[in-house]
């Protein structure tokens, strides 16, 4: 059984789901548990993933911005102490005036803003969906005639329309801000945006190019949002929130595409990527980026299939191929800003999951490898990936490019113009 694909698009701040949406939820529900007690300040403590980057993340900012204006707040930071449950562990402490704990508050922010402890588990489903696996719903639906998006519809009810309008529109709003600001990315390392840069560049370019030079910017406008603390939307998280939108507001713009059809194919990236989060993970912290943009990139490519008319065989192998070739793929975030590779990694996982689209609408829908079986060995992969590959910043890119800084400003030291020491911004 499955919940609700509310779960995969969940609408706040960025720039991290598991980072930023989570604790802030967390400290909101700890504050619920604490009502009456003569409390003095709150201590925090960050273990594992969360303190590791929970910095460049905004962890701090976000559960400060809810404790802080009732009593001082502390937060300490245990990055290399990984609790059993999960990397991002959170301990809330309610402490009185002669600092004796009054009530402590451990829990988990297990992707995409949900929560869990040994008590609760957001995770787990409600029984909104009684298949959870695509293997088990394509002879079913088959059966019966129906779309992915008539299932869905079946089994949330027409209010879902609603809730996925509102989806659509703050996903539209970020890419239409994303578009407009231009500047330096907040975190220190001095990013610039680029969005809008890549849309006035397109436009000089031949059709084919500028069509997917808007792409890129799209992708682009929306995960710098993102990285500046914006409104957006889990897409299945705010790390590769950028792919769905770049991909359904292209094809809208360039196909005209109602915005009801809109709806329809999001319902249908929603499922795919609802059987993800139930049958594997959408954590960076638990399997790496491919759980990540490689499940954002899924279900793009399912939802350009249901739009370009592909049966439930084509949509379900280009959803296949959109993971599949993201499989492996490490989540290193230099600094621990969801910046560098992740936006530019938004970008590419839009154009590959407009690729999967054409390629799986070329053939017949069948394939030797199902996307289920692709989900199970993300899952088994992500196990497998060593936690310095998993949203630590303690390998990968995020310690070759702090080398590569140091050794390019060696070089350039011998240029007088540029005697500035070299201050790292991580």
């Amino acid at each position: 059984m499955m919940d609700t694909i509310k779960q995969i698009y969940r609408i706040g701040n960025g720039p991290s789901s598991s980072h930023t949406m989570g604790p802030k939820r967390a400290a909101t529900m700890f504050l619920s548990q604490i009502q009456g007690l003569p409390i003095a300040s709150f201590e925090v403590t960050l273990y594992g993933s969360l303190a590791a980057t929970g910095k460049g993340h905004m962890t701090d900012q976000a559960i400060l911005s809810v404790l802080n204006p009732l009593h001082p707040t502390e937060i300490l930071w245990e990055p290399k102490i990984e609790p059993k449950f999960h990397t991002n562990g959170i301990l809330f402490r309610a402490l009185d005036q002669s600092a004796k704990e009054l009530k402590r508050f451990m829990v988990y922010s297990i992707g995409g803003g949900t929560l869990a402890n040994e008590s609760f588990n957001e995770q787990v489903s409600r029984e909104v969906y009684k298949l959870s696996h695509i293997d088990e719903m394509m002879p079913i639906l088959q059966k019966y005639g129906m779309s992915y998006w008539e299932y869905v519809e079946h089994c949330e009810g027409v209010e879902i329309w609603d809730y996925l309008a509102e989806v659509w529109s703050v996903m539209k709003q970020a890419i239409h801000d994303g578009l407009e600001a231009e500047g330096v990315l907040p975190g220190g390392l001095g990013l610039r945006r680029k969005a809008a840069e890549y849309m006035v560049r397109c436009l000089s370019y031949s059709e084919s190019v500028r069509s997917r030079g808007k792409v890129y910017a799209y992708a682009l406008a929306v995960s710098e949002q993102n990285a500046s603390g914006g409104l957006v939307v889990t897409a299945p998280t705010c790390g590769s929130c950028g792919v769905i939108p770049a991909v359904l507001y292209h094809l809208q713009e360039t196909r005209h595409f109602t915005d009801k059809r809109i709806l329809r194919a999001l319902a249908t990236a929603g499922l795919f990527g609802n059987v993800v989060r139930t049958n594997a993970s959408i954590s960076g912290a638990e399997v790496g980026c491919q759980g990540e943009v490689g499940v954002a990139c899924s279900m793009a490519a399912a939802a350009a299939s249901q739009l370009f008319g592909g049966t439930l065989a084509q949509i379900e192998y280009a959803a296949e191929m959109g993971l599949e070739h993201h499989l492996g793929l490490t989540c290193d975030p230099v600094c621990g800003l969801v910046q560098i590779p992740c936006i530019e990694r938004n970008a590419f996982a839009a154009s590959r999951a407009l690729d999967a689209n054409t390629y799986a609408n070329f053939t017949d829908g069948k394939h030797r490898v199902s996307f289920d079986r692709v989900v199970a060995t993300m899952h088994q992969t992500g196990k497998d990936l060593p936690s310095l590959y998993k949203e630590t910043s303690t390998g990968g890119l995020a310690t070759h490019s702090d080398m590569d800084e140091k050794n390019i400003h060696t070089d350039e030291s011998k240029f007088s113009e540029l005697d500035t020491p070299h201050t790292s911004p991580c």
